[in-house]
């Protein structure tokens, strides 16, 4: 009787604390979701329009985390992979660390400042994560050439759904 008590809350718990997968896959950015300002690990704030504009023409991939996410650390090595076997993407990092001292320190201690990082200083609730329904990280969004989202829900870099739409992106550029 105590397993079946146990398996009863385990799903409970998995069901209530899991990522909600979103009922419309978007395929663009609005202007508002756009027009989110993000700051850089140098202090500058930056829309998310201006972020992306610095990575036109190139397959962008965007990893959601928080240095705070048991999640988002163990999927750090994963997602080091998925860079070394395409070297011709480009990466950042948007953290929901609750503060700036919190990301800063999350940065060195994860060995990822020397990647391209933001912060939404603003918290989690705010135009952009709102616009694309985050609701748990981590959670990955890839951003095709023209700056379109080729990918809008990914949990993992090893989703192979996420490769698949790399090469499927590699072969369009060709």
């Amino acid at each position: 009787m105590k397993k079946i008590f146990s398996l009863v809350i385990i799903f409970i718990s998995c069901t209530v604390f899991s990522q909600k997968v979103p009922a419309v896959n978007k395929t663009s950015f609005s202007k508002e979701a756009l027009a989110q300002k993000i700051t850089s690990q140098n202090g500058k704030k930056l829309s998310v329009s201006e972020v992306l504009k610095q990575h036109e023409g190139k397959i962008l991939i965007i990893d959601f985390w928080a240095s705070w996410c048991r999640d988002c650390i163990l999927a750090l090595p994963s997602t080091k992979e998925l860079k070394e076997k395409n070297p011709e993407i480009e990466f950042v990092y948007f953290s929901l660390d609750r503060s700036h001292e919190q990301w800063k320190k999350g940065l060195e201690k994860y060995q990822i400042a020397e990647n391209e990082n933001y912060w939404f200083d603003e918290g989690w609730k705010n135009n952009f994560n709102n616009y694309i329904d985050l609701n748990w990280v981590p959670r990955f969004i890839i951003v095709d050439q023209k700056g379109g989202i080729a990918k809008y829900y990914a949990i993992s870099p090893t989703d192979p759904e996420m490769q698949k739409t790399i090469d499927q992106l590699k072969n369009n550029s060709l």
